[in-house]
């Protein structure tokens, strides 16, 4: 059927334009959400007396036909149908007749594509959290295996101290919990009813917002009809903490690169997450971790969209809100399909202890331990820290480490320094002594290994 909006017009859009203009494919996954809110709609309007309890049962069963039909694919929308909202309408109307015009009553697509957002958020951003949860899992699983496993503690690129593979692998956990966090946060703001809002000044019928968000599971009602419609920032928060999950996902996703390479030999990604050459029969090369690092910047591309399609719209709803859709679904998306991912292939990949012991040798990596026990011999700090420099310097000319040094080469550096001074230097005692609150010391990892288990017991129930 024709546009529903077309009363004061004398002639129909151009054809390019309605092609241009339709949101249809945008919108296509809305559908659920749209008859959800619709159901909800007409229930409350029937109560209010606003329409018959006839009319609402006729305009129920008309949507959940619709709904079955959409589903299996009877019924499909083009862009003459301009959006979803149309579409079920002018569908329900051509099924119902008068019954079905009056479904719109006090409302506007602009308050019905705001309530279908946020109930589409709500759902995605429930998923998104079990997939989280699941990855988080495999984090805590991960991290408990390999709990005792030193390996180098880098800080730009460089050597720094020793840690174990337990206490790098909690470190992201920390930031998956942060991303938990950011999300259920952002629900809170999500999860505010904005239906009957109408276009923008509410409505003059005695409709009942408070029942349509009960209905439809909301915890609250939107405050102000005018920023009901123009709002988008539940969808920016959203976007933004898709973002920054990404970049987490992205920031292990390099280090899998790094650690898979020859010069590293650090982890063994699982043959199923790996592809060949088309040229080099050698070759096992990384490229779902290179992918999933690659997929943040779509992420990003999706926040800086819809953070420019609304920093210049005055209120209150504009044509360009359209363009909200397709950087929310495309981040959405992408972060449940990348979280899937990711766990898999964390689950799969496992950590050589034998490599990494190759490297601990190298870039004094118990230099830090050398002066803090100086600290604990009444030396200051700074003057401890200049000792350890002096001591490296010494080890770099003589290429050799520090339980190499003679009691002669120590005491030419300082008199204070001897063998017997020095702390036990190797790798398993300099981790083990490092039991400060978020320290690395194994007894510590297992610490925080707890700590977050029951933290993620809680956020699962």
């Amino acid at each position: 059927m024709g546009n529903l909006w077309t009363g004061r017009f004398e002639k129909g859009l151009d054809a390019f334009a309605a092609e241009y203009g339709t949101a249809i494919g945008y919108y296509k996954g809305l559908y659920p959400s749209d008859i959800r809110g619709s159901i909800a709609h007409v229930t409350m309007l029937a109560e209010q007396g606003i329409v018959t309890e006839q009319e609402k049962n006729k305009i129920v069963e008309g949507l959940n036909v619709i709904r079955e039909k959409l589903d299996s694919g009877e019924i499909t929308f083009t862009y003459k149908d301009e959006d979803v909202h149309m579409g079920v309408e002018g569908a329900l109307i051509e099924m119902l007749g008068e019954a079905g015009k009056k479904l719109h009553t006090a409302r506007s697509r602009n308050d019905q594509v705001a309530v279908d957002t946020r109930l589409y958020v709500k759902d995605a951003a429930a998923e998104i959290t079990a997939g989280l949860n699941y990855l988080e899992n495999v984090l805590l699983d991960k991290a408990e295996k390999y709990a005792d496993m030193i390996m180098p503690g880098f800080t730009h690129m460089q050597h720094a101290q020793p840690v174990t593979v337990g206490f790098h692998l909690m470190a992201y956990f920390q930031m998956f919990r942060r991303d938990i966090e950011r999300l259920q946060s952002a629900l809170t703001r999500v999860d505010c009813c904005p239906l009957g809002a109408c276009a923008l000044a509410g409505t003059t019928l005695p409709i009942d917002r408070h029942r349509t968000a009960e209905l439809l599971g909301f915890g609250a009602v939107t405050e102000n009809a005018m920023d009901s419609v123009s709002d988008r920032d539940y969808m920016i928060e959203v976007i933004s903490a898709a973002s920054v999950s990404m970049m987490h996902i992205s920031r292990l996703a390099e280090e899998i690169v790094w650690w898979n390479s020859q010069e590293f030999s650090y982890v063994v990604i699982d043959d199923s997450f790996c592809t060949g050459s088309s040229i080099m029969p050698q070759k096992k090369n990384p490229d779902l971790a290179e992918l999933l690092r690659g997929k943040v910047g779509r992420v990003y591309g999706d926040l800086i969209q819809l953070l420019t399609v609304m920093k210049g719209t005055p209120l209150a709803y504009n044509k360009d809100f359209q363009e909200d859709k397709d950087a929310l679904f495309d981040a959405v998306d992408t972060w449940s399909a990348s979280l899937q991912l990711f766990s898999k292939m964390i689950e799969q990949t496992e950590f050589d202890g034998e490599n990494m012991k190759k490297n601990l040798s190298r870039g004094f990596l118990n230099a830090t331990d050398i002066a803090e026990h100086l600290v604990t011999m009444n030396i200051p700090f700074r003057e401890a820290h200049e000792i350890v420099g002096k001591m490296v310097k010494t080890c770099e000319k003589c290429q050799k480490d520090f339980g190499d040094l003679t009691d002669e080469e120590l005491s030419e550096i300082d008199s204070r320094l001897s063998r017997a001074s020095l702390p036990d230097l190797s790798m398993e005692g300099c981790v083990s002594r490092r039991t400060s609150y978020g320290g690395t010391a194994p007894s510590e990892v297992r610490r925080q290994i707890g700590a977050g288990r029951r933290w993620l017991e809680e956020q699962i129930g």
